[in-house]
């Protein structure tokens, strides 16, 4: 066991040798002090684990003594002792970054929980994180043999989210292994749901479905609009997973309530020229086609597939008979981020404002085509991380902030997630094929059927059909398509990368969240 060395300073420290006995009995290792200059002097020569700082000592105060401490030794956690109730006191302590603070008279029992939440808290809920989750493994593993509805697949899907987000902040990552194959192992069963319901979901209005795309606005937007005079921002996060809005999720808790959190399921092709035109027209894409050919744009054209999302959404509107002040923002750029945070007051006197933010979406991207970003993000963990990293110094957040000071609703939501892809699997097709690699639409597509979903009649899909022999194929788990010319520079360069269009926990359950702004008048 490692021993703790423990600095104590107070100027009755005589009186508290019962405590220092108890501490000792108990494996650490005391350095009594009678004043914080000594602890000073001390730290000059020798370094400790925790130091005890009494607040209120003659010359020298504990809160006197504290920047003087973090700049001897930074890292160490100082747990202020005082007599004092005073809230000034408290306040000042903790402003000074202090680990804990304590009031007298003390009980060993309190002194102890203060030094192992220091000391031995990281292996503590390591521990426990690691037994918790193996008795949550037997009832995941154990649900994939039983039929699963939506509602329970989203269920299962975010408490596989919470134990990764668990193991990955302990110090014992011996169960990530473990987990890993878990998630491929609910993918796997959920590929199955998803073969045997998706074509039920577009087609029998009987059938129990879940929320789809084409639906969350008229669900989960519109009606803000006709039972509230609040403005209503509805904010579209290009490309943002559940496990990604869950690590910005504290972020937003500092500014919002959230007043519903839910998720919905992406249409298929998980991709934006379908899923996110989906959301905007309130439509499937086959319908999309069908009834406004003058916007969209198919496969077969060179045109950018997403440069209508307004005009979509004004026709939606328009169906709805919401004769409404609205305002539409895509934001591609950091400039263009900043243009809007800085215009937010005048958003106010519209009922609806939509945002659409695309940065999750490039980073993606650009993870694929640039080294450096690989680099940065090798893993799911490190992918995370970045995409706070960028939100806590974006625009983005800026404008959350400033519509925390209004009194506003929010509906934030994404058009899809996005899957670390690690199996090559072989296609052929020809030159009019699609370059996406979880998606292929197209005539005369070769393939084994084996790890795939395959739309041979897209009409049942709601898919267009550019010619009577169009197929769709979507890859499924963590399968990416590759062609079988010049296939092993292929695989090498998109093996590992994040890619979208498919079958997935990650790309079809994505988060949908209604938020209330706690500072609004």
């Amino acid at each position: 066991m490692q021993t703790y060395h423990i600095f104590w300073a107070d100027d009755e420290i005589e009186l508290l040798k019962p405590h220092i006995l108890f501490l000792e009995k108990k494996g650490y290792t005391i350095h009594p002090f009678k004043s914080a200059t000594e602890v000073l002097d001390a730290l000059d020569e020798a370094n400790c684990d925790i130091i005890f700082l009494d607040e209120n000592m003659p010359g020298m105060t504990g809160l006197e003594a504290i920047p003087h401490i973090k700049e001897k030794k930074p890292n160490t956690p100082i747990i202020m002792i005082t007599k004092s109730e005073e809230e000034h006191i408290m306040e000042e302590a903790i402003a000074s970054k202090i680990s804990d603070y304590l009031i007298k008279p003390l009980n060993p029992n309190q002194i102890l929980l203060a030094i192992k939440k220091l000391t031995e808290n990281k292996r503590l809920v390591s521990e426990r994180t690691n037994m918790s989750y193996q008795q949550d493994f037997r009832n995941i593993s154990m649900a994939f043999s039983d039929y699963m509805d939506h509602e329970e697949w989203t269920d299962i899907y975010n408490k596989l989210i919470f134990w990764e987000l668990e193991i990955e902040q302990s110090s014992d990552n011996s169960m990530s292994e473990v987990l890993e194959m878990q998630k491929t192992d609910a993918n796997v069963n959920f590929t199955k749901f998803i073969k045997e319901n998706y074509v039920d979901w577009l087609n029998d209005p009987e059938v129990d479905k879940p929320l789809l795309s084409h639906q969350i606005m008229k669900e989960k937007v519109f009606p803000h609009l006709k039972n509230s005079d609040q403005p209503v921002f509805f904010v579209v996060i290009d490309n943002l997973r559940s496990d990604q809005w869950k690590v910005l999720q504290p972020i937003f808790n500092e500014y919002f309530n959230t007043e519903e959190e839910s998720s919905y399921f992406s249409i298929l092709p998980t991709t934006t020229a379908y899923s996110r035109n989906s959301i905007f027209s309130g439509m499937l894409p086959l319908e999309m086609s069908k009834h406004y050919p003058d916007l969209w744009e198919g496969e077969d054209s060179d045109e950018g597939k997403n440069n209508a999302e307004d005009a979509f959404l004004e026709r939606q509107l328009r169906r709805n008979n919401l004769d409404i002040k609205w305002s539409y923002h895509k934001i591609k750029q950091l400039n263009q981020g900043k243009q809007l945070a800085d215009n937010i007051n005048n958003l106010m006197n519209n009922q609806l404002n939509v945002i659409v933010y695309n940065f999750v979406d490039m980073l993606s991207h650009a993870r694929t085509e640039m080294e450096v970003i690989r680099e940065l993000a090798p893993n799911e963990s490190a992918y995370r991380s970045l995409t706070k990293s960028w939100f806590m110094h974006s625009p983005l957040l800026e404008i959350f902030q400033k519509l925390a000071k209004k009194d506003v609703k929010v509906v934030l939501t994404t058009d899809h997630g996005t899957m670390r892809v690690k199996k090559p699997y072989k296609i052929i097709g020809d030159r009019n094929t699609n370059t996406n690699l979880r998606y292929k639409q197209g005539k005369n597509l070769s393939f084994d059927e084996d790890k795939v979903f395959v739309a041979r009649d897209p009409k049942k899909f709601h898919l267009p059909q550019v010619n009577v022999s169009t197929a769709y194929v979507f890859s499924t788990e963590d399968y990416f398509f590759a062609y079988p010319n010049n296939y092993n520079y292929y695989v090498n360069y998109y093996k590992d990368t994040f890619q979208h269009g498919g079958v997935s926990l990650e790309e079809m359950i994505i988060p949908l969240v209604t938020l209330q702004s706690k500072n609004g008048k």
